[in-house]
């Protein structure tokens, strides 16, 4: 689920998101309103405890070919994915 892009992720300045101090029903509200306010080529590095794939199905109908994702980490229990915007 990852767009091709010349934007290169960073790890070193990706802005944190622990979306397990998030109570479940201002999460995926939450999410969106932290990547609507990335600037093109800020990476946000998502970290939960289950893989989001209907939050990701929602993101990419929002924000389309503007939002790389990329998976860090996809195991049960912990998952951390980078989204960049483009």
């Amino acid at each position: 689920m990852s767009n091709c892009s010349s934007v290169t992720p960073n790890p070193e300045t990706a802005h944190l998101f622990d979306a397990r101090g998030v109570a479940r029903r201002f999460r995926h509200s939450a999410i969106f309103g932290a990547l609507g306010a990335l600037y093109p080529g800020e990476t946000m590095r998502f970290v939960n405890d289950h893989d989001p794939i209907p939050l990701l199905g929602q993101l990419q109908e929002k924000f389309g070919d503007g939002l790389n994702i990329a998976y860090r980490q996809r195991e049960p229990g912990a998952v951390v994915i980078d989204f960049t915007v483009v």
